[in-house]
């Protein structure tokens, strides 16, 4: 009970500390100093949540910025307060926590674009990468954020450069520390954006690496498939969400767009108002949906259904992006529309933009 009493303390000596109150000496007296500091640390450095509205309608880039700007301001009172913790209270078990948020969050305003930080993060790094104490992960944490920043620098150049960038670093980091798999997702993140037989090459050699993880040998050989699938007859069938069989074969002399997507994706909710409009006025003349959903609650995949009003059919096994034919067709960002033509052949693996121009093109064959 009084271990219970003890946290519930807290969570309200938080609130009070955040709303500026005071509950007397006798209750305050509960928490020492550097409990208060860790508290208003803590509150400190919540980031406010994305609007819900952003959910189902995209924000202009005046709102996007206005949130942006909120984050920033948050996270620039949580690095100093983090700092101001550790410094007063150095021996405090909680001091070696506020060094790595600090570190965490001066990292992130980095890649938000927030200028005049770099000096301060370089100037932790050598102080940690001195420490012969420093755990294998924590040093790994340190070398994986460089790359991390060096990429971010050449932004500005284009995702070519980036990309480059990405590669190289992860090279380094595969040398260093051979046995850290996620060098092997950021030499994936390659594979997953680079163009032609790059993208290939590095995937078939990740697919020979020994030390790579299973689950990027797997999305390698999904990727390879869907690369390879393109201008070929796409095969597809499954069980739909409300039992239709549904069998992508079966719709020969019809256009279909195979979507996948998910109910808590935002882009993929700001898209279906066109989606849907599409389907409303060519489905008449021949045009198919195949949803596949990247959901892990049925519930709420249905009851997003029924209010959008989407008649198309459905493929769920509620496991979100170990979705069977996401992992087959290596799937890395959804939404991702392809577009099947009336002979079954796949035709199209970008068929967002411009959707309704490319439906009635393919219409029209």
């Amino acid at each position: 009970m009084k271990i219970i009493y003890s946290v519930c303390l807290r969570g309200v000596m938080a609130a009070v500390l955040a709303a500026g109150l005071w509950l007397g000496p006798a209750l305050a007296a509960e928490l020492s100093e550097a409990e208060k500091a860790w508290e208003e640390f803590q509150l400190a450095s919540r980031t406010p949540p994305t609007p819900k509205e952003w959910r189902a309608q995209r924000p202009t880039k005046e709102e996007y910025e206005k949130y942006l700007g909120t984050v920033k301001e948050t996270l620039l009172r949580a690095v100093d307060k983090a700092k101001d913790f550790y410094t007063r209270f150095p021996d405090d078990p909680n001091a070696p926590r506020a060094r790595r948020k600090e570190y965490e969050f001066l990292n992130r305003l980095i890649s938000m674009g927030q200028k005049g930080l770099e000096a301060r993060v370089v100037e932790l790094e050598k102080a940690r990468l001195a420490d012969s104490t420093l755990s294998e992960e924590d040093r790994f944490e340190i070398r994986h954020k460089q790359v991390e920043r060096r990429v971010h620098a050449v932004q500005e150049q284009g995702t070519a450069a980036m990309l480059a960038e990405l590669e190289k670093g992860a090279r380094e980091l595969q040398k260093e520390f051979p046995g850290q798999p996620e060098v092997y997702e950021m030499l994936f993140s390659v594979v997953a954006n680079a163009e032609g037989e790059k993208g290939r090459e590095l995937a078939r050699e990740l697919l020979k690496e020994p030390r790579a993880p299973q689950a990027v040998k797997e999305r390698c050989a999904g990727l390879l498939k869907r690369l390879e699938a393109l201008g070929k007859p796409l095969e597809l069938s499954f069980t739909a969400l409300d039992g239709r069989e549904v069998k992508l074969s079966d719709y020969k002399g019809k256009v279909v767009l195979v979507d996948f997507w998910a109910t808590w994706c935002g882009p993929c909710v700001a898209e279906l108002p066109n989606v849907l409009k599409t389907y409303e006025e060519l489905h008449p003349k021949g045009f198919e949906i195949v949803g596949i959903s990247f959901d892990n609650s049925k519930e709420a995949l249905q009851k997003f259904i029924k209010e959008k009003n989407m008649p198309w059919p459905q493929y769920f096994d509620g496991k979100a992006w170990g979705n069977k034919f996401g992992q087959e067709f290596g799937i890395t960002a959804i939404p991702t529309m392809w577009l099947v033509d009336k002979k079954g052949v796949l035709v199209d693996m970008n068929a967002r933009a411009n959707l309704a121009d490319k439906v009635r093109k393919l219409l029209a064959e």
